[in-house]
């Protein structure tokens, strides 16, 4: 029996769980309708506090099934961009829950991996975890709203930086530049979270509610726009010799060479 993409285990302290540990929960259309599915039901739970957002395995999450690349390099521009608006929304569900979510990133974390990290509203992670937007390394445009998700954590110029370069940084560079919250050695970073959970849990819940919802007031204003334009350019990005050669660079284990074409 294959196991669910997403686990989500109800509670006081809910709990979702990408679930493609021998993937390092590469994202994929089928896992992002059963994290919409989460985030629903978690919605419609009065007794819910607070969310843990967690990635099954090795990874928190590596972003993107690469093999979506390659599919969507077959497709016409306009269907490519209506399916990313589609990708990005069911991903995007979390940014929607009522209650906070606090994403413990314990492993790699990276580009649209990373937005999932950014969608939550704490993140803790593990000193030596991977973090990263890298879209432009592998011939794209940055998506899943990381144009304003990123922004929104670090500050325009720290997220220009990451966005330009495609750089990975550690857990503990994260926590200097405030992408994270807190980075803490691997072994600790379990009870760091859980003690943050229970913070948030054992606090005033409608005016944690209230706060969460102030705190994303400007962010939601700016997402819709951030999606469309990310979705037209990821749209053409499909459709050029570099995202091909992203692929093929990826499929030989070598650095992709990229010629603006």
């Amino acid at each position: 029996m294959t196991e669910a993409p997403v686990i989500c285990r109800p509670g006081r302290i809910a709990e979702i769980v990408l679930n493609r540990p021998d993937k390092y929960n590469a994202m994929t259309a089928e896992m992002g309708l059963a994290l919409r599915d989460a985030t629903l039901a978690i919605s419609a739970d009065p007794h819910t506090r607070v969310v843990a957002l967690r990635g099954a395995g090795k990874a928190f999450s590596a972003g993107g099934d690469f093999s979506l690349l390659e599919q969507n390099s077959k497709r016409d521009p306009e269907e490519n961009r209506q399916r990313m608006l589609e990708f990005y929304s069911v991903f995007l569900s979390l940014v929607h829950l009522p209650v906070p979510v606090v994403a413990v990133v314990h492993g790699a974390a990276v580009g649209a991996g990373l937005c999932i990290a950014l969608a939550a509203d704490v993140r803790l992670a593990a000193a030596e975890a991977k973090l990263g937007a890298n879209f432009v390394r592998v011939g794209l445009h940055p998506g899943m709203g990381c144009t304003a998700l990123l922004p929104h954590v670090v500050g325009t110029a720290r997220a220009a930086e990451l966005l330009l370069t495609g750089a990975l940084v550690t857990g503990a560079e994260a926590e200097r530049i405030g992408l994270v919250s807190r980075a803490l050695p691997r072994d600790t970073l379990e009870a760091a979270a859980q003690e943050t959970l229970e913070s948030i849990a054992s606090a005033a819940p409608i005016a944690v509610r209230q706060t969460k919802a102030t705190l994303r007031r400007s962010l939601l204003a700016q997402l819709p726009g951030a999606l469309a334009q990310e979705a037209l350019n990821q749209a053409i990005d499909f459709g050029t010799e570099d995202l091909l050669e992203a692929i093929d660079a990826f499929r030989n284990g070598r650095t992709p060479e990229f010629h603006g074409k």
